[in-house]
């Protein structure tokens, strides 16, 4: 297993769920053979720092968000998804890390398989190391902000959201079920798009 998945939901839903949204960019994930990065706009809420929400103090920028998200069980409490994430790695020997400016957070999780395979190596992670970059876009936010609000979304439904064509909306929501943000429900006629289940 090169990443927990429960990890990289906490981290995506972190993303989703505190950014500014008040920023018009994207939320940003690195990945390279070492390690997975989430940046999302927004640092942390006036008045906490980061011992404070690893602590589990929890003060979300979007309560409506939040709690949508919280109804629908994708959140189970508040305040205690970065300590999961943790708890996830506390075998590894490369921990999560968390970079907070201003006006951006930045969750960084350890890619095991290789954390593993380096042990006790004196190599470091290079921050030049080869990947790739995935942007949640504008239109994948919309998506995923009326699946939570409506718990799944079709083909069709995505060409009205956005106002585009068929094609162009399965590529979207293919492109987003490959990222991991969305599970396919059904076939056909009845084929459905609904957040990616909770790992258990």
């Amino acid at each position: 297993m090169e990443y927990p998945p429960e990890a990289i939901r906490e981290a995506l839903l972190n993303a989703l769920v505190h950014r500014n949204y008040s920023f018009s960019g994207s939320i940003i994930i690195n990945i390279n053979a070492e390690r997975m990065e989430f940046i999302s706009l927004g640092g942390l809420v006036p008045g906490l720092t980061t011992e404070d929400i690893l602590n589990g103090i929890s003060q979300p920028r979007n309560p409506l968000l939040a709690q949508i998200f919280f109804r629908l069980k994708h959140i189970e409490a508040y305040g205690t998804g970065l300590r999961r994430i943790f708890d996830l790695y506390r075998d590894c020997d490369r921990k999560p890390t968390i970079s907070v400016t201003e006006n951006s957070f930045r969750i960084t999780l350890a890619n095991m398989n290789f954390a593993k395979k380096h042990a006790g190596s004196a190599e470091e992670v290079s921050d030049d190391a080869p990947g790739k970059t995935l942007y949640i876009t504008d239109q994948m936010r919309k998506i995923l902000d009326y699946v939570a609000a409506n718990q799944k979304i079709d083909e069709k439904a995505v060409m009205d959201l956005l106002n585009i064509k068929r094609t162009r909306a399965y590529l979207i929501a293919k492109q987003m079920t490959d990222l991991g943000l969305l599970q396919v429900q059904g076939r056909g006629k009845t084929k459905t798009y609904r957040l990616a289940a909770r790992s258990h």
